[in-house]
């Protein structure tokens, strides 16, 4: 994007509000952000807040007037400066630093009146009352989701008589007239051809259930594609990405805001009820963090800091995955291991009280009737054996080999996505996939219903009951020495768990069944994830592993009943024990293929712990979920999310990587031999004229200011936003500024004719004390210095001439996050280079 020059870069273009529709789609192409020409909405609150260290409050000017004496322009901040333009990063230093400040003032201030002593105890406190407000809010958004999309999945095969509000589970819960083997039909439940044709047998019954799950569907989907494409956006995909960029200190305005909750939350619901191959867990992260962005408003010191804000957000983060898989602890580690990136102490005992909160309001509402969080909470009671661990490993080593093969299948397609025409109809993609998975997903009854009640089906244990097909075992059959035998009905009902048992027709038609939908999901969720409808990918990736991990649990059961005198089995597997879990095989799957994609490790562990409640099966889930990782890794280095961050072109500096190349700062300098000399500003001698000449003429979010063109020693570094709100306010409220007027850096401006223009004077927004770094630093820890310190830009100095050394365009990939990296020489040496 070309700068437009500074005429029409005023403060007044930079203060325009935009609604969250009027921002572009981030997510449907690749961001330039070479430029600073994105101008956000500005909170006029926002940067009249408290002074930083090497920012003063205000500017003032010295002019005519018959006493000859400096004008003091202003008394307080300029409402605009020291806050950042969109798609831009934040100076992780300069806001800490602000907060420092404000909390050291409203600490001086204490000791003075009772006033300011509960003042600064609010303060303190409203830290853990926005932790709360998140919380309540959160959970109760959660419960919302999950009744809902309980309800409109039901509703696309029939509705309730008694209540047309109610699911088909809760409708049946309070009739008399429901079988053991039929626990799902009761006459308050009606199938849409018994309402429409009177009849639920025969093919035109089934005919007329199957339009209207298809008819259903495609409503659901057009809906929510509608909806996002005309009022939010930002509405789309998961949310995880770019909350991991949001974190690392982008600036992406309008991606928290109030209409992208209102339209994610309606949405979400919309599209997981439409049947397509996505989840709810991921855009539960982003719904929680735009409930903590929207709150944080009503808080001085989040609303005007945005490091302080990160650090709710990350927070919100944990509440997203607390309400997500009712795991508060799992939550807290997956917001410290996968998203944050700058995570202190006191942002983890936050995020443990929040995800607290959030998880407590949710078990309040029992979405599910069941007392439970999710709903494929289960419950094992025979423990596993090493032996077992070698099939655990195989899963893991699918977990990684279908976490690869995804990661570039979804990739290559989103692509092909972006770089076609494809990319230019998202209605009809999503309306296209909607109506082929609709149309394949009908016949099988283990892809007709949700996600979530696939896995639950999938982690079941079998009891005596359960009527599913999955637990159809030959429970009477007799047999001796062969390793079947039969138990009385009573001696099982005061058992927890029942013996392998010889499977039964129903379990073989549902191993087929779960074969083809295994098939189904691998190729249908390769295409959904990324559509412009909300999308997660933790219950489709958990689907595929739970699929083979339960069919994997079969085998292995069999096999240990028919033949239980070989070697590996004889030793651990008598006759009529209890010897396979296929559900505990089903979970192990689940994990590794989750982790596969989006290699979480810890925090998947402690997830998935949370989920079944027992110790004993944290070995298995470590050993196929670190298996899973090691195969995923070994193919490729990135996670789906860390893939889409660089798919979509967000300046993000991955902390877990490591930096190879062997180069110093000096050779990434810029300017090259064919460009021009870096331009700098010095901090006297320029007119205002001229300054705006520099602005027009270039597109630098900053510029380093010098003692003189000839000396070029530095003094500080002032940020093009800055200085352009500051000069346009300058002109408005300062009477007698033109362009012929004199610019001034320093803290005490020279005398100046008494006949000439006012001069102004910009001390107040220029940095003293820029993180520099010498010519000869090595990349690497240039690189480290900047996740680490989370800077803006930093200077490069060089105590001696200047060197014009052409840079490693594959370095310029990791600069990018910080939007100069400019380079000057130390104090008493020349500035001539610059850093991207």
């Amino acid at each position: 994007m070309d700068n437009a020059g500074f005429c029409n870069e005023t403060y007044e273009s930079l203060h325009n509000p935009a609604s969250d529709d009027e921002l572009v789609d981030i997510a449907g192409a690749t961001l330039d952000f070479s430029s600073t020409e994105d101008v956000p909405p500005l909170d006029p609150e926002y940067g009249s807040g408290y002074g930083t260290t090497g920012f003063s409050n205000g500017m003032t000017g010295n002019g005519a007037g018959s006493n000859g004496k400096l004008m003091d322009l202003l008394d307080e901040p300029v409402p605009g400066v020291g806050t950042y333009e969109d798609f831009n990063t934040i100076d992780w230093v300069r806001e800490k630093s602000k907060d420092r400040d404000r909390h050291r003032e409203i600490t001086s201030k204490s000791e003075q009146s009772t006033w300011a002593l509960l003042h600064s105890i609010s303060d303190a406190f409203s830290g853990w009352l926005l932790m709360l407000l998140i919380g309540l809010l959160s959970g109760a958004l959660a419960g919302c989701i999950d009744i809902s999309a309980h309800w409109l999945t039901d509703l696309k095969e029939g509705v309730c008589l008694s209540g047309f509000w109610f699911n088909h589970e809760h409708c049946c819960w309070g009739s008399n007239q429901t079988t053991f083997q039929e626990r799902d039909k009761c006459p308050q439940w009606q199938s849409w051809a018994e309402l429409l044709g009177g009849s639920s047998e025969g093919a035109a019954a089934y005919i007329v259930n199957y339009l209207m799950f298809m008819l259903c569907a495609l409503l659901f989907s057009f809906l929510a594609v509608i909806l996002v494409r005309a009022f939010a956006p930002y509405a789309c995909g998961s949310g995880i990405p770019e909350i991991k960029t949001i974190l690392s200190g982008f600036i992406i305005r309008g991606y928290l805001g109030k209409w992208t909750l209102i339209i994610k939350t309606i949405t979400l619901v919309l599209a997981v009820s439409s049947g397509l191959s996505l989840g709810k867990e991921g855009p539960l992260v982003h719904v929680a963090c735009c409930c903590a962005n929207i709150l944080c408003h009503l808080f001085t010191k989040y609303r005007q800091n945005e490091a302080k804000r990160r650090e709710v957000l990350s927070a919100a983060a944990a509440v997203g995955v607390s309400v997500a898989f009712g795991a508060p602890i799992g939550g807290v580690l997956f917001s410290l291991e996968e998203v944050s990136y700058y995570f202190p102490l006191k942002t983890l005992w936050r995020s443990f009280f929040a995800a607290l909160v959030a998880a407590f309001t949710l078990r309040s509402i029992n979405p599910f009737g069941n007392s439970r969080l999710v709903l494929f909470y289960v419950e094992f009671h025979t423990p596993w054996h090493m032996v077992e661990l070698v099939p655990f490993t195989l899963l893991g080593i699918f977990g990684g080999l279908w976490g690869a093969l995804f990661i570039r299948a979804n990739i290559a397609w989103c692509r092909r996505r972006k770089t076609t025409r494809l990319g230019h109809y998202p209605v009809l993609e999503v309306l296209v996939v909607t109506g082929i998975t609709a149309l394949l997903s009908f016949p099988n009854s283990y892809t007709r219903m949700s996600g979530s009640e696939l896995i639950s089906e999938l982690f079941n244990d079998c009891s005596l009951l359960d009527s599913s097909q999955l637990c159809d075992y030959n429970s009477s059959e007799n047999r001796s020495d062969s390793g079947v035998f039969s138990a009385s009905l009573a001696d099982r009902a005061f058992s927890n768990t029942l013996p392998d048992r010889p499977a039964g027709p129903g379990v073989y038609t549902a191993l087929w069944q779960l074969a083809l939908a295994l098939f189904f999901k691998m190729l249908v969720t390769v295409v959904t994830f990324g559509m412009k409808v909300p999308s997660g990918l933790f219950i489709p990736s958990m689907a595929v592993g739970a699929i083979v991990g339960r069919l994997l649990g079969v085998a292995m059961e069999q096999m240990a009943l028919n033949h239980h005198d070989w070697l590996i089995v004889k030793g651990w597997c008598s006759s009529g024990a209890d010897c396979i879990t296929p559900g505990l095989y089903a979970m192990v799957g689940a994990a590794a293929c989750l982790g596969g994609v989006t290699r979480m490790t810890i925090s998947l562990v402690v997830i998935m712990f949370e989920l079944t409640g027992g110790l004993e099966y944290i070995v298995p889930l470590m050993a196929a979920i670190m298996t899973s990782k090691w195969v995923a890794d070994a193919l490729g280095r990135e996670g789906i999310y860390e893939a889409h961050i660089r798919l979509n072109g967000y300046p993000f500096l991955e902390t877990k990587e490591e930096y190879g190349h062997k180069t110093l700062a000096q050779d990434v300098m810029r300017p090259r031999q064919s460009d021009p000399l870096l331009v700098v500003l010095t901090q006297e001698g320029m007119s205002v004229g001229e300054i705006e000449g520099v602005i027009a003429d270039t597109d630098y979010s900053g510029f380093p200011v010098v003692v003189s063109q000839e000396s070029q020693r530095l003094v500080g570094f002032v940020l093009r936003r800055d200085l352009v709100i500051s000069l346009d306010n300058a002109r408005k409220r300062q009477d007698g500024v033109v362009s012929a007027s004199l610019v001034f850096f320093l803290e005490h401006a020279p005398p100046q004719p008494f006949s000439g223009p006012p001069v102004v004077k910009l001390r107040g927004i220029l940095d003293l004390s820029p993180f520099t770094v010498t010519d000869h630093t090595p990349m690497a820890i240039a690189v480290d210095i900047f996740r680490k310190l989370g800077l803006r830009q930093c200077l490069v100095t060089h105590n001696g001439a200047w060197t014009n050394q052409s840079p490693l365009d594959t370095l310029v990939i990791f600069i990018t996050r910080s939007e100069a990296f400019y380079s000057s020489n130390p104090s008493h040496s020349t500035v001539r280079g610059c850093f991207y």
